[in-house]
C-alpha cells in the first residue's frame, strides 16, 4: 500500500479560454481606475487597482506569455493567431510558440501587442480608440532603454493611454511584504522563469550598480530535467514533455540542504524505495497480442471487406464523374467543329492542349470506352452476389483492363487486405486461455523519480551542473554583499527576501540559510524571509502602490512627458529602476585658434603673389 501511494499520474490539465469579463462601473466611476499588468516571461497576470470592495482585489486574468500562428486557418483574412489559455494546451503546438521576451526583457512588440491586446478584450476595455485607464507595467531589473522606448511608444501612440508606471517586479514583492517592522533595507533574491537576480535595496531605493543577474530559472530547470529522463527512459522520450517537467518541477522536486550529503543518502535502497516517486504516464491496456474466438474473426473479415467495397465503389463514382464530365466538355469542342465555327473550335483546342482535330476524337473514344466501362463495374457491383469469407477466399474487385491510375490504388487497397482474406486450413479449435503479460505494463510506462528531483532545482546554486560558465546564487550573494561596508552588509542580512516562482521549491529558504552561516561571521545574525504568495505578490504589490499614488503625480509619466522626454524617460518611485538618462557627447565648437592656422597661410600665399 505504501508503493501504490507514491505513484502519482499527470494532470496534463489542458488551459481553458479566458471569458470576456463585464468591468463594473466602479471601474470607471468617478475616474478611470489604473489596470495593473505583471508582465512577466512566464504568465501575464492583469486586473483592476480600485479600492472599491465590489472590485476584486486580485487578478482577474492569468496566462502564459506565449502566441502562436494557427496553420489550420483557411479563411480570406489570413492565418489565426492564438494568445495565452486559447491555446489549450502548448504541446502539440510547441515549434509555434513565440514569446515577445527574450530572458525576461520584451524585444517583439508584435506580439507583446497581441498580449495586451487580449489582455484589454477580455476585461472588457470599451472605451472607443482608446484605453482611457493608466497602466501599471512590470519591467526588468536595469531595463535597458530601447525595451522601455518601444514599450512607451505601443502604449502611448497604439492605446492612446493616459499615463503609465513602470517597476520591478520583486521589488513590487517586496514592498507588499513588508510589514511595520521590518526595515527599508534587504537583500531581494528574485528568482524566475528565465533569470534569477540579487537584489540590494537601502534605505527604500533600489542600488542598480551592485544589481546582479544569473542567466538560469525554471525554464533551464525543466529543460535540463526533460533531458535526464529521456537519457534515462528513451523508450518514452515522446511522452517526457516540457509541461510534465514544469509539473515535476511544481509538485514533486526539492533543494537539498547540503547537496553532497542528500546525494550520499539517495545511494541507500532503503532511502530510495521510501523517498521515490513513481509518475505514471497514460497507457492503453488492450495487449497487442489478445486472442479472438472464430465468430469475432469472421465479422471483423466481413466489416472489412465491407469497408473495401464501399470504398471502391465510392471511388469508381467520384471517376465516373469526373470522366463524364471531361466527355462532356470534348463533345461540346466537336459539335463546334461540327457547326462550321472554327475560330471558337482552335481557341477551345489551345485551352485543352490539343494540337487536331484527330487528337480531339482519340480522347473521345477513350473516354467513352471508359465511361461505359465504369458504368458496367457499377451495375456488376450492385448485383452481385455477397461472398463467403469463411470457406473461401473472397474475389478481389474487378480492375481495370486499362490500367489507369484509379485502378492501381484498388489493386494496392486490395493487396493491402490480402492477408485478411488468406483461406484458413482446417484446425481442430483449442480452448481459449487467458493471455499473461510477461511484465507488468503500467510499471513499464512510469518513471522512477529518485535523485532527479534535485538535481534540476540545484543548477541555480551550481550552473556547472549543465555547463554553464556562470556563479550561483551563494556566490553571487557573497560578491554583491563584499561590495560594501561591514555595517551596511549586517543591515542587507537583516532581511533577506526570496520571491519568484523559482523560489517555491520546499527546502530553498533553509539552503539560503546554510549558505548565510557558512559565508557570515561567527554569532552573526541573519534574518531570510519567503514571500507569501511567490507568484502573485508581484501583482499584490503593484495594485498597492497604484491604489496608493492614484492621484499623485509621483512615479506617473504622462503624454506630456512622453513627448517632451522621450519613450526612455522614467520618473522613479520606491519600486522603480534607476533612470539613466542619455547623453549624447556634444560637438566641440570650432575656436579663433583652430582657424589662425589657415589664416597665415591666406596672408604668407598673398605674400608671395605680391613678390612675383
Amino acid at each position: 500500500m505504501a508503493a501504490a501511494s507514491r505513484v502519482f499520474c499527470f494532470r496534463d490539465v489542458r488551459w481553458a479560454p479566458d471569458p470576456v469579463l463585464e468591468p463594473g462601473a466602479a471601474v470607471r466611476t468617478p475616474q478611470p481606475v489604473p489596470l495593473v499588468i505583471d508582465n512577466g516571461s512566464f504568465q501575464t497576470r492583469a486586473g483592476w487597482a480600485c479600492p472599491d470592495p465590489a472590485v476584486p482585489a486580485e487578478p482577474l486574468l492569468r496566462f502564459r506569455s506565449l502566441a502562436a500562428r494557427n496553420r489550420g486557418a483557411r479563411s480570406g483574412t489570413g492565418a489565426e493567431t492564438q494568445v495565452g489559455n486559447d491555446l489549450g494546451s502548448p504541446e502539440p503546438l510547441r515549434w509555434l510558440l513565440r514569446s515577445p521576451f527574450d530572458r525576461n526583457v520584451p524585444v517583439q512588440l508584435e506580439l507583446q501587442e497581441l498580449l495586451l491586446d487580449h489582455v484589454f478584450q477580455r476585461l472588457g476595455v470599451s472605451s472607443q480608440g482608446c484605453v482611457d485607464h493608466p497602466i501599471v507595467l512590470t519591467e526588468a531589473v536595469c531595463n535597458p532603454l530601447y525595451s522601455r522606448q518601444m514599450m512607451s511608444e505601443l502604449l502611448f501612440e497604439c492605446y492612446q493611454v493616459p499615463k503609465v508606471s513602470y517597476g520591478i517586479d520583486s521589488l513590487y514583492s517586496f514592498y507588499h511584504n513588508r510589514s511595520q517592522n521590518w526595515p527599508c533595507s534587504g537583500l531581494v533574491i528574485s528568482s524566475g522563469y528565465q533569470c534569477t537576480h540579487i537584489l540590494p535595496v537601502l534605505e527604500g531605493r533600489l542600488d542598480a550598480k551592485n544589481c546582479k543577474r544569473i542567466n538560469l530559472g525554471g525554464c533551464q530547470a525543466a529543460v535540463y530535467l526533460q533531458r535526464l529522463l529521456q537519457l534515462k527512459y528513451p523508450g518514452h522520450f515522446a511522452a517526457i514533455t516540457l509541461s510534465r517537467m514544469e509539473e515535476i518541477l511544481h509538485e514533486h522536486s526539492y533543494v537539498a540542504e547540503d547537496y553532497i550529503e542528500e546525494l550520499r543518502k539517495w545511494q541507500s535502497p532503503e532511502y530510495y524505495e521510501n523517498n521515490m516517486h513513481k509518475m505514471q504516464l497514460p497507457f492503453s491496456n488492450k495487449l497487442l497480442g489478445s486472442t479472438l474466438t472464430s465468430e469475432e474473426k469472421q465479422e471483423r473479415r466481413q466489416q472489412q471487406l465491407r469497408r473495401l467495397q464501399e470504398l471502391n465503389a465510392r471511388r469508381r463514382e467520384e471517376k465516373l464523374q469526373l470522366d463524364q464530365e471531361r466527355l462532356d466538355r470534348l463533345l461540346y469542342v466537336q459539335e463546334l467543329l461540327e457547326d462550321g465555327q472554327m475560330d471558337q473550335f482552335h481557341k477551345a483546342l489551345v485551352e485543352l492542349n490539343m494540337d487536331s482535330a484527330e487528337e480531339l476524337q482519340s480522347y473521345i473514344n477513350k473516354l467513352s470506352l471508359s465511361v461505359e466501362q465504369t458504368k458496367q463495374k457499377i451495375l456488376q457491383a450492385e448485383v452481385s452476389i455477397e461472398v463467403d469469407v469463411v470457406d473461401s477466399k473472397p474475389e478481389t474487385p474487378d480492375l481495370d483492363p486499362l490500367g489507369s491510375e484509379q485502378s492501381l490504388e484498388d489493386v494496392e487497397s486490395v493487396n493491402e487486405f490480402e492477408p485478411l482474406f488468406a483461406e484458413e486450413q482446417p484446425e481442430v479449435e483449442k480452448p481459449v486461455a487467458a493471455v499473461q503479460p510477461v511484465f507488468n505494463l503500467a510499471e513499464y510506462h512510469q518513471l522512477f523519480l529518485g535523485t532527479e528531483r534535485i538535481r534540476a532545482p540545484e543548477i541555480v546554486f551550481q550552473p556547472s551542473l549543465i555547463g554553464e560558465d556562470q556563479a550561483g546564487i551563494a556566490e553571487t550573494m557573497q560578491y554583491v554583499l563584499e561590495r560594501y561596508p561591514k555595517e551596511q552588509q549586517s543591515i542587507l542580512v537583516q532581511n533577506v527576501f526570496l520571491t519568484g516562482g523559482n523560489t517555491m521549491y520546499p527546502g530553498l529558504k533553509a539552503r539560503v540559510q546554510k549558505e548565510l552561516l557558512e559565508m557570515r561571521p561567527f554569532q552573526s545574525s541573519f534574518q531570510v524571509h519567503l514571500a507569501s504568495n511567490p507568484v502573485l505578490d508581484t501583482w499584490y504589490g503593484a495594485r498597492d502602490w497604484a491604489v496608493e499614488y492614484m492621484t499623485c503625480d509621483e512615479g506617473w509619466i504622462t503624454r506630456k512627458d512622453y513627448e517632451e522626454k522621450g519613450g526612455e524617460y522614467l520618473k522613479e518611485h520606491c519600486a522603480s529602476n534607476v533612470y539613466v538618462p542619455i547623453r549624447l557627447p556634444k560637438q566641440a565648437p570650432r575656436t579663433t585658434e583652430a582657424l589662425a592656422p589657415s589664416r597665415v597661410l591666406t596672408s604668407s600665399t598673398g605674400n608671395a603673389c605680391e613678390q612675383a
